[in-house]
């Protein structure tokens, strides 16, 4: 049996606030044009190329959230499925055989109807439009690939990485863990603005090479809640436990729909730029049923049959995080070979004896009121006297917070204990 060096595939992330703070540092990793990109332009337009793997990425996001639920059904969940989408595609770029064709199918792609190649093009594309110059969302995605000095990638997959993924990689000594676990912390602290200080906890001795992907999202919500609107009140965690949230509450026009079949109230809370936030709130006991139907169908319909209506919406102020075994949740996908001594990642370093050892990932949501400056000048919706009725997010929900232009969903969430830690 040959012996295999463990790679550690480390999925790092990321914070979504929507604070009212100076917008600055906007985009940051603006991925370049390349050569890649010029020879495909004239074949078909980016968000032609980027729609090829959406649907396939929606449909990773709700299996990846039925396992992460599996493994913790009471807890909060929340996790950024197009940033995990992306470090595994980067991943399948180095992967030959095997190994990359269960990557490839772990993100829900059928290889028979789409070629790696298309596949690859698609992330290139849909990477420069969620990166795009100019859009009032403040959000920057990108790929780093920590490597063991001694280990010499091939100069292809460097230069794919470069060209496909705007992935840089970084020289690093694994033999001091010490100094390589800081050197990867502090890239990922300095992406995420400071939301994620540890992502690695610790390096196996025998690591040679680390991938990290992060994903900072911050927004303001077009329409702010007024902060003296503010008030505490109680969230239903289930039939027993009831703790006390810091519930913000706005009279307004919101697109909103609901499902009579799935027993679920559909709310759009629309942020500045072109990003809106689906709050999902099943009636009692209808969790389960929705989750079920969670598929790229259902939110379709939803975003189709959405219409807009006054309401008086109670959402609680948020800060949760969800970190993640993604080696355990891509096992039960059938993303297999590459953790074990069957992996052939001989595309990245030519040396087929490399196997995946650890992949993590961490995400951070905080939904604030939209801070006390922007409140003040927020816009006011001209209201009869009548009294609006009410939506009150005051037992677990879902949340999906979707790009609108490119229809991907950046992050999914389920709140079953704002008030958690």
């Amino acid at each position: 049996m040959k012996a295999m060096l463990p790679l550690s595939l480390l999925v790092a992330m990321l914070h979504l606030s929507v604070l009212s703070l100076t917008q600055a540092d906007q985009h940051t990793d603006q991925p370049e044009a390349t050569d890649h990109q010029e020879q495909h332009s004239h074949e078909r337009d980016p968000l032609e190329s980027c729609q090829r793997i959406v649907t396939s990425n929606t449909d990773f996001a709700f299996q990846f959230y039925r396992q992460a639920t599996t493994q913790e059904p009471n807890k909060n969940i929340f996790f950024s499925p197009v940033s995990i989408s992306t470090a595994l595609a980067l991943l399948a770029l180095g992967s030959r055989g095997r190994s990359q064709a269960q990557v490839l199918e772990g993100l829900a792609f059928n290889l028979t109807s789409i070629q790696e190649e298309e596949i690859h093009h698609g992330f290139h594309q849909l990477l420069l439009l969620l990166n795009r110059p100019g859009s009032q969302v403040q959000l920057s995605m990108g790929n780093a690939l920590f490597m063991d000095k001694h280990l010499k990638p091939m100069k292809t997959f460097l230069r794919d990485i470069k060209k496909l993924y705007s992935g840089k990689a970084v020289s690093s000594s694994f033999q001091n863990s010490t100094e390589a676990k800081k050197e990867i912390n502090d890239y990922v602290k300095n992406k995420t603005h400071g939301n994620i200080n540890q992502i690695v906890e610790d390096l196996e001795p025998n690591t040679l090479m680390v991938i990290v992907n992060y994903i900072y999202f911050k927004a303001y919500w077009e329409n702010p809640f007024n902060i003296k609107g503010t008030h505490k009140d109680y969230f239903h965690v289930n039939a027993k436990t009831s703790v006390e949230v810091e519930m913000m509450i706005r009279d307004g026009f919101y697109k909103a729909y609901y499902d009579r079949k799935l027993s679920c109230e559909v709310v759009q809370i629309p942020y500045k730029g072109d990003v809106a936030a689906l709050f999902i709130l099943p009636n009692k006991g209808k969790m389960k049923q929705l989750e079920r139907a969670l598929t790229e169908n259902t939110v379709s319909k939803w975003e189709r049959s959405l219409q807009r209506w006054r309401m008086e919406l109670h959402i609680p102020k948020l800060s949760i995080s969800g970190t993640y075994d993604l080696k355990r949740i891509l096992m039960n996908l059938g993303v297999t070979d590459v953790f074990s001594n069957r992996a052939d990642l001989s595309g990245i370093t030519g040396n087929p004896d490399v196997k995946v050892s650890k992949a993590t990932h961490k995400a951070l949501l905080k939904i604030h009121e939209n801070g006390t400056e922007a409140a003040a000048g927020s816009s006011i919706d001209f209201l009869p006297h009548s009294a609006p009725p009410i939506v009150k997010f005051n037992h677990p929900f879902l949340l999906l917070i979707i790009d609108q232009y490119t229809q991907s969903i950046l992050f999914v969430g389920k709140i079953v204990n704002p008030a958690e830690k």
